[in-house]
């Protein structure tokens, strides 16, 4: 590809991952708690999910430099058995981060879609997202459209950060 390689993200990729989280989140201008501790309490947390086995699973693109400038995850959500056709597992697709140099290059489609041959493979019934306002695009010519029948309660308003 044009200078970047996508692969299945693994345990010890967890700091690359949580400094790609902080920039996600840092842009939007939601982060709050000091970058240390947020990478310190992000990569142990991934690199103990990437190490579960297959409920998260992440890709990784790195640039030609091995330097990561892209990430999304992707948790297997267990539904409770079904009599009916539906297949018995959600898809939720989080984190989907691409480095603003690198946008517009395919990055973010091909993340997207690795997260969606996984569901696939997995044989899921839905996939979920929470888009951002710059990616909806992205999902909509995915096939991503705004459910009828699902609701949603926001209960936390935040926690204490260190």
């Amino acid at each position: 590809m044009d200078g970047w390689s996508l692969r299945p993200a693994a345990a010890a990729d967890a700091d690359a991952l949580a400094r790609l989280r902080w920039a996600f989140r840092a842009e939007l201008g939601q982060a709050a708690e000091a970058e240390a501790a947020f990478l310190e309490r992000a990569a142990a947390w991934m690199a103990a999910r990437l190490d579960e086995g297959r409920r998260w699973q992440a890709w990784l693109v790195e640039d030609d430099r091995g330097e990561a400038i892209g990430c999304a995850w992707l948790q297997l959500i267990e539904k409770v058995p079904n009599p009916g056709p539906e297949e018995e597992l959600h898809g939720y697709v989080t984190s989907m981060y691409v480095a603003p140099a690198w946008r517009n290059r395919g990055i973010g489609a091909a993340l997207l879609g690795a997260a969606l041959d996984a569901c696939r493979a997995a044989q899921v019934d839905s996939v979920i997202l929470w888009p951002t306002s710059g990616s909806r695009d992205l999902y909509a010519r995915h096939g991503f459209a705004a459910p009828v029948d699902v609701l949603e309660l926001r209960i936390g308003t935040g926690r204490e950060l260190p």
